[in-house]
């Protein structure tokens, strides 16, 4: 990453994806070090999935084996069972796996590979990671009978249908124990734009891209620039000036067709610019995907709050027509979502978290090239809706 961002091209392609830390037996010389979980027969185990990998989204599957969904992002969802689940960069997924009876001594591969759009990027990494899913039963010791080990199939790297039929089946639970508060009335509604873009090579250096120039990220055409004092604590003690502008914009600034041939222009703005929010403002944000240098999904990572997906589509959002399809009643509830490529996500949430919150890709190389924005959400009027000050024993900058 700092070599790739050092001379403003792409990062290097990783050596493997590993499952628990372990690259598994699909790599060179690379037997040994496989993950393996030892389970039993005809039980049902709960595994706790997490995305950590940098730069990639993956799809999952366990041989011969189905996988029910009941909770991502730590909130529950409708079962919902799968023989492959996808799963973005920093999200989470808890799913039920149940053995099977009759396989005494059997071994299955749990799997995973990178998902990505039809021209992925330079970086991206085209392998298969597995780990080993082990039956054991005692009491079949004495079967010594030699068995292969399972493979499942996996979709095409660039199964965006695969993707969009997944992501699309998750529904909140939805009870009286555990309700969908989606806003059901909006006060403010955002449009922002994901975009790759470029900015201009530093002087007397080479750069390596797009058009020799650096590659960059934005939000709506602003590259963030990370400040050089605490955004938190320059908001708390109210003294914003020379660190960041409360300014963000709301929407682009110039409105293009979007998922179209791309413009000419990949020039982004740089700033730090904060979005602001009075306390308890309910949002609905729409981030649409462009064309610019290529389209990719982008995995949105909203700290200090949940928020509801209600809907999303394909080529540009449509305010007249495509509000009419949003899932108001039990849409997922999460922290990371991905915009699709070449398309838009609808969220929705309630401004209730006083302070100042980022929003970023999960892409490290993304977030490394500016992709990331702040909301500032004012403090209310009771005591129980105000920021609360830095702890008196907290180390000064």
């Amino acid at each position: 990453m700092s070599q790739a961002l050092k001379v403003g091209g792409p990062p290097n392609i990783s050596d493997a994806y590993t499952i628990n830390g372990l690259p598994g037996p699909l790599y060179d010389c690379s037997v040994k070090d496989t993950f393996k979980l030892k389970v039993a027969p005809g039980k049902t185990y709960l595994l706790r999935l997490v995305n950590a990998a940098l730069n990639d989204e993956l799809f999952f599957s366990v041989a011969n084996h189905t996988l029910t969904i009941v909770e991502v992002d730590a909130v529950y969802v409708k079962p919902l069972t799968v023989d492959t689940l996808v799963i973005s960069s920093g999200q989470t997924t808890n799913v039920l796996l149940t053995t099977k009876l009759l396989y005494p001594n059997a071994s299955f591969y749990m799997s995973a590979t990178g998902y990505s759009v039809d021209r992925p990027p330079a970086y991206f990494d085209n392998t298969t990671v597995s780990a080993i899913l082990e039956y054991h039963n005692p009491s079949a010791s004495s079967f010594h009978k030699e068995l292969p080990i399972f493979s499942p199939p996996l979709p095409p790297f660039n199964d965006t249908n695969f993707v969009t039929n997944f992501t699309t089946g998750l529904r909140s639970l939805n009870t009286p124990e555990y309700p969908a508060t989606v806003p059901r009335s909006v006060h403010r509604r955002f449009f922002f734009t994901i975009s790759l873009g470029t900015l201009p090579c530093p002087e007397n250096t080479t750069c390596q891209g797009f058009h020799g120039r650096q590659y960059a990220a934005a939000v709506n055409n602003v590259s963030f620039i990370l400040p050089s004092k605490a955004l938190l604590q320059s908001h708390f003690t109210d003294q914003s000036t020379g660190v960041y502008q409360p300014d963000f914009p709301a929407m682009p600034l110039s409105p293009f067709n979007y998922t179209g041939t791309p413009p000419n222009n990949s020039n982004l703005g740089t700033g730090t610019r904060l979005l602001v929010l009075p306390y308890n403002t309910s949002v609905e944000l729409v981030m649409q995907d462009t064309s610019i240098v290529g389209f990719e999904s982008h995995p949105l990572h909203l700290h200090g709050y949940n928020f509801f997906v209600v809907g999303q589509g394909f080529g540009n959002y449509d305010p007249t027509t495509d509000p009419a399809k949003f899932n108001l009643v039990d849409p997922v509830e999460r922290n990371t979502v991905s915009v699709p490529p070449g398309g838009w996500v609808a969220i929705r949430f309630l401004a209730d978290n006083p302070g100042v919150w980022f929003m970023h890709c999960h892409f490290a190389v993304h977030t490394a090239w500016g992709l990331k924005m702040a909301w500032l959400v004012q403090d209310g009027s009771n005591p129980n809706e105000k920021l609360l000050p830095p702890p008196s024993d907290m180390p000064k900058c």
